[in-house]
């Protein structure tokens, strides 16, 4: 048989034809989590595993641990791990991960019998000394249930029965068995940094930052993020609506319709609480609303408005963007970008200052930024706060302290917003909020802009970076957090976003490679006619057809 040619940097390596990817790193066998090891490989743009084979002449680029896909297939590999000791501890016990928080992901079990940190993490490290193999094997439909039965993944069955492929492909390690969704290691052996931790119940399990590969973070607590998931969690069991099952089958059955009304009905009694809690302080003059992107900050911000309304007062949106300096007045990275993320990138000191004028009752001229000129005008028209107006202030730095020193605590009530999905594709895949909001930014931009996905996709990292460094940091500060996720969207992004996803090309490698897992995940779930979604819907902001000016 003829030998392919693989290139690698400067090298060619002639090979047998269907190589397996880790035959080509043997040389990184005896390497530690820190010398940064291989962990998947770009092939001619695609995200490929160790554990798969090269069939042709391609050229390959390293995916190292600590990258941005790396990290990815470091957390999916430790998830499993984690699993698999459980599933050797406790093989009748059914467990499950949910959402993100503290540098970690959130698991429990689904009986309420206790449980054993001491005793997971030692089989944990047992197995990683013992470096087990992780197998990804592909089964019929019938074989599978077959199997998901006798290991009572009835949520997994349930899954694939809504999709009814002739055969699926999963992960495999002893008799734990997992859909395969994301690439992972062909063997825990490189799982050496994580910790987990008693939790609410549960146990969180942590991995490190990329920031700082060498070690795991402190601990920060943010109880009030949990108490928000942990109430959108109950929402959902009232209705019986708690994975993409569940989404699939109201889809197929028709009972969607409902669905939709009932969690429209529930974000609608949120909002309402909140305007109600803001009633009640008696003193709040200002509102601050922050969140990441594509939380639906706008929607959110002007159905509280109307809620405010009905309470008597008189609402005024402003936003945080009217306040930014020209492109020349605004720092730079270090990298010499221009940080438009940044506090002092907006004009602190006209803010603070018209803030603490208007608090004060006197006339103020508000400003009005045109990102297109980089120039600031001023409305004609004195604005004055009246005795029930209510300023709503929407943007990224609205929980960060420093944007108000001298206003009384009193006067102002702050809320942080973002989209944080809840539901699991099954017990062991979940859905991260990153990619919701991926989603949500794709399709809207695309629509309202005429951005690729591609380009969409390429300018996440620096995204995420603002975020990190300007948002997250600052959410335990809100008085109120609210979920933006609705639990039918992702049906409805999904007939918008997939041709968007389909669009990017090969050659932009890592924008390729998370195209593919959206694509992968997305391939779950059934879509959506988003004539079903009500006009005042948060997901309009992103889809269109808003009865809000919110493009």
């Amino acid at each position: 048989m003829k030998k392919i040619i693989i290139k690698y940097g400067a090298k060619e390596i002639e090979a047998e034809p269907f190589i397996k990817i880790e035959e080509l790193f043997k040389d990184e066998e005896n390497l530690s989590y820190m010398d940064n090891p291989t962990v998947g490989v770009l092939s001619d743009g695609v995200l490929r595993g160790l554990d798969e084979r090269i069939e042709t002449s391609c050229t390959i680029e390293r995916v190292p641990l600590f990258s941005s896909l790396g990290k990815r297939i470091y957390r999916k590999t430790l998830c499993f791990l984690l699993f698999y000791a459980s599933s050797i501890i406790y093989p009748s016990r059914k467990m499950k991960v949910e959402h993100s928080l503290g540098d970690g992901f959130y698991f429990h079990y689904l009986d309420s019998g206790s449980f054993s940190i001491k005793l997971l993490k030692e089989k944990m490290m047992e197995i990683v000394d013992n470096k087990e193999r992780i197998d990804v094997v592909r089964l019929s439909h019938l074989d599978a249930v077959r199997i998901l039965k006798e290991n009572k993944y009835d949520d997994t069955v349930d899954l694939i029965s809504t999709m009814n492929d002739e055969s699926y492909r999963f992960i495999k390690a002893g008799s734990c068995y997992q859909l395969y969704t994301e690439k992972v290691l062909p063997s825990f052996s490189f799982i050496r940094l994580f910790d987990i931790r008693e939790y609410s119940g549960g146990m969180l399990l942590r991995y490190p930052q990329m920031r700082s590969p060498e070690r795991i973070r402190e601990f920060t607590d943010n109880p009030l993020l949990f108490s928000i998931f942990s109430e959108s969690k109950r929402n959902r069991k009232l209705i019986n609506f708690r994975s993409i099952a569940d989404l699939n089958t109201a889809i197929l059955d028709s009972s969607i319709s409902d669905k939709i009304l009932l969690l429209e009905s529930q974000m609608r009694r949120k909002i309402a609480a909140i305007a109600d809690d803001i009633g009640r302080r008696r003193t709040v003059r200002i509102v601050f609303i922050s969140g990441p992107s594509s939380s639906g900050k706008t929607t959110f911000s002007l159905r509280l408005s109307n809620e405010l309304r009905l309470l008597g007062y008189n609402p005024i949106k402003i936003s945080l963007d009217d306040y930014y300096k020209s492109r020349e007045e605004v720092p730079r990275t270090a990298d010499g970008d221009y940080d438009f993320e940044c506090l002092e990138a907006l004009r602190l000191d006209l803010f603070q200052s018209q803030l603490c004028d208007l608090i004060a009752g006197k006339p103020v001229n508000l400003p009005s930024f045109s990102f297109t000129s980089q120039k600031t005008t001023f409305s004609e028209t004195p604005f004055k706060m009246e005795e029930n107006t209510v300023l709503v202030i929407e943007g990224i730095h609205g929980l960060n302290p420093r944007l108000y020193p001298d206003l009384d605590p009193s006067c102002f009530y702050k809320v942080y917003i973002s989209a944080l999905t809840g539901l699991n594709l099954d017990h062991a895949n979940r859905i991260s909020t990153t990619d919701n909001r991926i989603l949500r930014r794709m399709v809207r931009d695309y629509r309202t802009r005429g951005t690729s996905a591609e380009r969409t996709l390429q300018m996440w990292p620096v995204v995420e970076e603002g975020e990190k460094n300007h948002i997250f940091p600052f959410q335990n500060n809100a008085d109120m957090m609210i979920n933006s996720a609705l639990g039918y969207e992702l049906a409805v992004l999904s007939p918008y976003a997939v041709p968007l996803l389909r669009s990017v090309s090969e050659d932009k490698k890592e924008a390729y490679a998370v195209s593919r897992r959206l694509l992968e995940f997305l391939s779950y779930i059934y879509p959506l006619d988003s004539r079903l979604v009500p006009q005042d819907s948060i997901i309009r902001e992103f889809i269109g057809g808003s009865i809000f000016p919110v493009t």
